[in-house]
This record gives structure tokens, C-alpha cells and sequence, in this order.
């Protein structure tokens, strides 16, 4: 688990393919003291395991499912990216709850500058807008941020200085493409009121939905 308060930046030093998967290597300045090879680090928001470790780089497995579903596809040698540690239950968590699990990419459409923020508007399908809402939390290339705004196509954030100083969002353009996580409380929730179904019409389900009578009639009210 992540918080999606970036610790530092990293460089994309190479890329190879394996398979359908590639490994990536990775120069960072991070403080990588303590990181063994198997441990988990959030590189643009994607969880992915460290398989060779020196003192200024890294090596991490990405599998084809990570590599269909995440911007890493559109990323060349070169690219600056996010990078945050795993998680101590020891720490405080500034953020938001982060699992590193890409659910898809966002486009971004807009960028303007409002006083000494900057609004970006990104353009996602709509099974990712669904999972949304307005001053909830989304991580955008690993990024924990608050929605300002959201509709059933696209949705806004606002950076502050600090942030596009410290991460890649403040190196951003009109169209690139960014990882998105939605909330992963929310996800549940959803499942939860959609009574367990994943939209298939499995015989396995309930087709009764959550609703205030059946909450009433369970006790719950």
C-alpha cells in the first residue's frame, strides 16, 4: 500500500522487452537504504517489485496486464517518473490509501493557470468517471489529489506549486496520457451496493440491489 505523496522523481534509464512485459531500469536519488529486491515501489503510480537493486538504480518486472493498462506503453528511455516507498503502518498517512493497482489512463484536456494553482482537466472512460466524486481522491501517476469537479467523461484537479514542483504533473501537456487510480474505498463501496455483481449476468449473484428498504429491513436503520 501507498500514499500518494511522492517521495522523489526517478529517470527511465532503459527499457527491455520480456514477452509481452518489460523491465524497466531506473536511476533515482531516492534513499533506497533498507529496499531489498522482492519489495514493492510505486513507480508513476503502478506497483511494481524491485528484481535488482544497486545504490543509485533499480530493476522492476512490469506484466503484460500492468503494461496494457498503464501509460508505460507511450514511455521511452529518458522519461521522468514518480516514485514513492511502500507504506509503513507506522507512518502518517497524508495522502490517501494508494494499492499501486492501475485502473486505467486518463488524456489530459486542459491545463490553465488560476492564480497560484494550476487546473488540469483529464478525459477518462466511463467506468474510471463512475468511481468518482467531487472532493474525493484519485492518484494520478501515482499523485494523491482531490477532485474538484467530475462528470460521467472527464474530471479536474487543482495543483498547487509545491506539488507541480516535486512531481510530474508541473512537466505535463496538453494530451499526454496518466496513469489512474480511483479510490479504492470507493471501489468497494461500489461493489458492495451493486450487491457483489461485476455487471455479468452470473446466476452466482443476488440481482436484489442495495437500497434504503432493504437496509431498514436488515436492521441497519
Amino acid at each position: 500500500m501507498f500514499t500518494g505523496i511522492i517521495e522523489s522523481s526517478g529517470v527511465l534509464k532503459k527499457i527491455q522487452p520480456n514477452g509481452d512485459g518489460k523491465v524497466l531500469t531506473i536511476d533515482t536519488d531516492i534513499d533506497l537504504h533498507g529496499t531489498k529486491i522482492g519489495d514493492s515501489l510505486a513507480v508513476n503510480g503502478a506497483c511494481l517489485t524491485v528484481v535488482k537493486l544497486s545504490k543509485n538504480s533499480f530493476d522492476v518486472d512490469m506484466a503484460p496486464e500492468t503494461v496494457s493498462r498503464t501509460s508505460f506503453k507511450n514511455l521511452a528511455s529518458g522519461a521522468v517518473v514518480n516514485i514513492e516507498r511502500a507504506l509503513r503502518l507506522s507512518d502518517r498517512l497524508d495522502g490517501h490509501l494508494v494499492s499501486g493497482h492501475i485502473d486505467g489512463t486518463g488524456r489530459i484536456t486542459s491545463i490553465i493557470k488560476k492564480s497560484n494553482a494550476v487546473i488540469i482537466t483529464i478525459e477518462v472512460p466511463f467506468q474510471l468517471a463512475c468511481e468518482m466524486i467531487e472532493k474525493g481522491s484519485v492518484a494520478i501517476d501515482g499523485i494523491s489529489l482531490t477532485i474538484n469537479r467530475c462528470s460521467d467523461h472527464d474530471f479536474e484537479i487543482s495543483i498547487i506549486p509545491h506539488t507541480a514542483d516535486i512531481t510530474t504533473i508541473g512537466t505535463r501537456k496538453k494530451g499526454d496520457i496518466v496513469n489512474i487510480e480511483t479510490d479504492i474505498i470507493g471501489k468497494y463501496i461500489k461493489r458492495f451496493m451493486q450487491n457483489g455483481s461485476t455487471g455479468s449476468k452470473s446466476a452466482n449473484f443476488a440481482k436484489e440491489s442495495v437500497t434504503m428498504e432493504l437496509l431498514a429491513n436488515k436492521g441497519f436503520l
